[in-house]
C-alpha cells in the first residue's frame, strides 16, 4: 500500500482498481497500438475509403443480372465483404419476380457518387448506408494472445515503495514469470512453478489466516468451491497451486480457463479477456517481506480471491457479461465497466440467509478490509449499476461505501439492462462453442443467430414435455 494507513489496514489490492480506472484514461493509445496489430477477422480499411451497406432490387426479367451488378462495384475498385441474395414474390400477375440484393463493401470516397449513379441505371430501389468502421477488439481466443499491455508503474523496478524494490533476486525472479507470460499462446499447457521455500512460506502465513475467516464471512458459494479446491487442486497451507490444475477444474465447471499474466492488465485487455471466459492470472507471489500485502495482484489475490467464486455458474456467467459489455467500448464506458467491476468482482457483497457475505476476491484475499466490510463502519448500497459505476472509490485506504447483490442473477439482468444503454454502433454475439464473437452487421447473421436460440429453445421445450409426461405417468403408477 502506497499510504501508512492502507498498510496499517491490511492487503487491500488497491492497484488492480487504479489499473481498471485510472489507466483507462490512457488505453485509447493501447487501444489504436493494438488496431495495427491486425487481430483476426479485423478489416484493413484503406485510405480513403469507407464502408457502406447496399440494398436494391433486381427484376428477374431485367437484362442486367445479379453477376452484372456486382460487377459495377468492381469497376468503382470497392472491395466486397458481404453479399446475399433472395427472391421476392410477385404481388400480381402484371408484376414479375425479382430478388432483393445486400452488398456490405468498402468504397474509395472519389468512387461513391459515380458507383450509386451506376447502380441506379440498372437496379432499383437503391439504398447506401453508411458503416461507422469498428473498434479492434479480440474475434476469437487466438486473439488474446495479444492482449497484454501491461499497467507497469506498480512494477517492484520502478515502485520505489515496492517492497522488492531493493531486492535483486526478487525481480530476477519476476522477471522470470514475466518471460513466462509473454511467451505463453493459447491452446498451450500452462507452465507449472516450482515454488520456492520461501514463497511456499509466505503462501502459508496468508492462507491460514484467511481461512480462518471464511466460514462466517464468505457467500455459500464460495465456500462449496472452495471446498472442492481444496480436494482437487491441492488448495492448503504447504502448496501453491498449479494453474493448469485450476483451469482444467474451472473449465469442468462453467467454462472458464486461465492463462498466465505478466502483471497488471490495462483495463480494456483485462475485460477483453473475462469476454471468452479466459482470466488472466498472476503466477508470482507478493514479497516475503510484507506477507499481508501486496502492491498488485499476486497469485494469492487471483487464487484466495478470485477463482473459487469463477466456480459458480451464475458469478461466471456475470464476469463474462462484463467482459463482453467492454468490447469496442468507448474509454468512458470502459472507465464505467472498470469501476462496475470494482465494486462487484473486487468488492462486492452479498445477502443471503439473512445476513451480509462477501463475494468480491478483494475482500475475500484481504485479512483486514474482510473483518471492516462485514462490520457496522462502511456504508451499504443496494447494487445499482446507474449508482455503482459512477461512484468515486479510496485506492489508498478501505472503501467508505460497499454494494450489496440481491443476488448474482438480480445482479447479472440488471447489468445487462446497464450494458443496453451503452452507445454502439453495432451488436455482437458470443459463440459457446466456437468461443469467437461475431459481429451481426448482416440480416443473414442475425437470422442465423436467432435459429440457434430457436434449436436450443425446442430443445428445452421438449425436455419440459418428456419431464411432466413421465410426471404424470409415475403418478398413476402410484395411485392406491
Amino acid at each position: 500500500m502506497k499510504s501508512e494507513v492502507g498498510a496499517a489496514q491490511g492487503d487491500h489490492f488497491p492497484s488492480r482498481k487504479q489499473s481498471l480506472i485510472e489507466d483507462a484514461r490512457k488505453d485509447k493509445e493501447a487501444s489504436e497500438s493494438a488496431a495495427n496489430l491486425s487481430l483476426s477477422d479485423s478489416e484493413d480499411h484503406r485510405e480513403g475509403s469507407c464502408p457502406w451497406s447496399f440494398r436494391f432490387t433486381i427484376r428477374h426479367s431485367s437484362t442486367y443480372g445479379i453477376s452484372n451488378n456486382l460487377s459495377i462495384f468492381e469497376q468503382y475498385a470497392a472491395h466486397i465483404y458481404h453479399v446475399e441474395t433472395r427472391t421476392v414474390k410477385r404481388l400480381s400477375k402484371n408484376q414479375t419476380d425479382s430478388s432483393q440484393c445486400f452488398v456490405r463493401c468498402e468504397i474509395p470516397n472519389a468512387s461513391f457518387s459515380y458507383l450509386m449513379g451506376s447502380l441506379k441505371k440498372v437496379a432499383e430501389d437503391v439504398k447506401a448506408v453508411k458503416e461507422e468502421k469498428l473498434p479492434s477488439f479480440p474475434r476469437k481466443l487466438q486473439d488474446l494472445d495479444m492482449c497484454h499491455h501491461l499497467v507497469i508503474k506498480f512494477e517492484p523496478d520502478l515502485d520505489k515503495d515496492h517492497p522488492g524494490f531493493a531486492d535483486q533476486e526478487y525481480k530476477n525472479r519476476r522477471a522470470y514469470f514475466s518471460e513466462l507470460a509473454f511467451n505463453y499462446r493459447d491452446g498451450e499447457p500452462l507452465p507449472r512453478i516450482e515454488y520456492t521455500p520461501e514463497e511456499n512460506e509466505t503462501w502459508r502465513q496468508v492462507y491460514k489466516m484467511l481461512v480462518s475467516l471464511y466460514p462466517n464471512s464468505a457467500c455459500k458459494q464460495y465456500l462449496d468451491a472452495f471446498q472442492q479446491l481444496e480436494k482437487h487442486c491441492g488448495f492448503r497451507e504447504e502448496n501453491i497451486p498449479q494453474l493448469q490444475d485450476v483451469s482444467c477444474f474451472l473449465k469442468d465447471r462453467t467454462g472458464f480457463t486461465l492463462r498466465p499474466a505478466a502483471g497488471l492488465l490495462s483495463a480494456r485487455d483485462f475485460l477483453a479477456c473475462l469476454a471468452f471466459r479466459v482470466f488472466p492470472s498472476t503466477q508470482y507471489i507478493r514479497h516475503p517481506s510484507s506477507a499481508m500485502h501486496s502492491p498488485e495482484p499476486d497469485c494469492c489475490h487471483e487464487l484466495l480471491g478470485h477463482i473459487p467464486m469463477l466456480a459458480d455458474k451464475e458469478f461466471a456467467q456475470f464476469s463474462q457479461d462484463i467482459g463482453l459489455a467492454s468490447l469496442g467500448a468507448s474509454d468512458a464506458d470502459i472507465e464505467k465497466l472498470s469501476t462496475l467491476y470494482w465494486f462487484t468482482i473486487e468488492f462486492g457483497l452479498c445477502k443471503q440467509t439473512g445476513s451480509i457475505k462477501a463475494y468480491g476476491a478483494g475482500l475475500l484475499s484481504s485479512y483486514g478490509e474482510l473483518t471492516y466490510a462485514l462490520s457496522n463502519k462502511p456504508e451499504l448500497k443496494p447494487f445499482d449499476p446507474e449508482v455503482a459505476a459512477i461512484q468515486p472509490y479510496q485506492d489508498n485506504s478501505f472503501q467508505p461505501v460497499y454494494f450489496v447483490s440481491e443476488s448474482f442473477e438480480d445482479s447479472k439482468a440488471k447489468l445487462r439492462q446497464f450494458a443496453m444503454k451503452m452507445k454502439k454502433s453495432f451488436s455482437l454475439h458470443y459463440d459457446p462453442f466456437t468461443c469467437r464473437v461475431e459481429v451481426l452487421d448482416s440480416p443473414q447473421k442475425i437470422k442465423n443467430t436467432l435459429n440457434n436460440i430457436k434449436d436450443e429453445l425446442d430443445n428445452l421445450c421438449s425436455a419440459v414435455d418428456n419431464f411432466l409426461l413421465n410426471y404424470e405417468r409415475k403418478d398413476v403408477t402410484d395411485r392406491p
